[in-house]
Parts: C-alpha cells; structure tokens; sequence
C-alpha cells in the first residue's frame, strides 16, 4: 500500500485515531510519519505502554503525595496513583475512591462526562425507562427516609404509586 500523503513510498505506519467516537485511519510512509510527528514509531514495540498512556493520565499530582513522603497507597489493593499511570489500570474498584482527585480530570477528558449512566441503551423503550426511574425514586425516598426528610419522602412516596400505577395499566 503506498503512503497517503505522498503516494510515492510504501506506507510502513497506520496510525488510527478515534475522536469524538469517529475513527479515522491513515497509511504513511516513514518519511510522511516523521514529518507528521510519529517518527519515534518505526515498530509497534518501540514505545512502552507508560510512553503510550503517560498523556492520558499526565504525571503524578502533587496530592498523592502525603507530608511525610510516603505516597498515598489504595486500601483495597495497595496500588500507588503512579502504579495507575504506568499500568494504564485500576487495581481494584476502592482505587477510584482513592485516586478520585487525580482521576477525574483525566475520566472528564475521555469519556465527557464522570458519572456512570448505566446500561440502559438509548434506545430502551418508555417502559424500561419508567422501571429505571422508579427505582430510582425508591432509593431516593429509603435516604428521605433515613435522613427524615418526611415531607420530602411523602412527596416521593406519592410520584411512586403514580409511577406504579401507570406502569401497572
């Protein structure tokens, strides 16, 4: 296959980019791949994955630090945040909790958004929808509940039973 820039040469790298959910791939030739600032990539097993991910999650912030030198460790598995950086993982779930403040710049860049939406496609029908939204209002109205916020929970007791009874027809 000859390079897409120059279509002189033979293309020796294929770089693909996902933006925005859009990919695209492009063939270049090594001289077009330097040009265009891949240069350093003459084989895929040229760069370690720390190089690959470093941009992802950038270098260690200054808040994993504690006072005393000793880095902030996770609970759950004893990862450090830079143990996160050069694995490109978490260890365990509690990792999220600990690394929150490092993390969530980095979740926001990849993914937009930093709350889970859950599994419910977009195209899930008004049912479905409707049975998410009252469990919703049912944990909504267990902690109006436990907070006692009873005017609040009677509030959210009656959307309940209209919820259940549309649901029910």
């Amino acid at each position: 296959m000859l390079c897409e820039k120059c279509h002189k040469k033979e293309a020796t790298t294929h770089i693909k980019r996902v933006i925005n959910g859009q990919a695209s791939e492009v063939y270049l030739c090594a001289d077009c791949a330097a040009k265009a600032g891949f240069g350093s990539m003459h084989s895929p097993f040229s760069l370690g994955l720390n190089d690959l991910l470093g941009s992802v999650f950038g270098e260690v912030q200054p808040q994993a630090i504690q006072a005393g030198g000793d880095e902030v460790r996770c609970t759950g598995c004893g990862a450090t945040f830079q143990d996160l950086v050069s694995t490109g993982r978490a260890g365990c779930a509690k990792c999220y909790d600990t690394f929150y403040d490092q993390l969530l710049p980095s979740l926001q860049r990849i993914h937009g958004k930093t709350r889970h939406a859950g599994k419910l496609p977009a195209s899930a029908g008004v049912e479905a929808k409707q049975r998410r939204h009252l469990d919703e209002l049912r944990k909504a109205l267990s902690l109006a509940i436990e907070k006692q916020e009873f005017e609040k929970a009677a509030s959210l007791r009656d959307e309940i039973k209209g919820l259940e009874g549309e649901l029910n027809q």
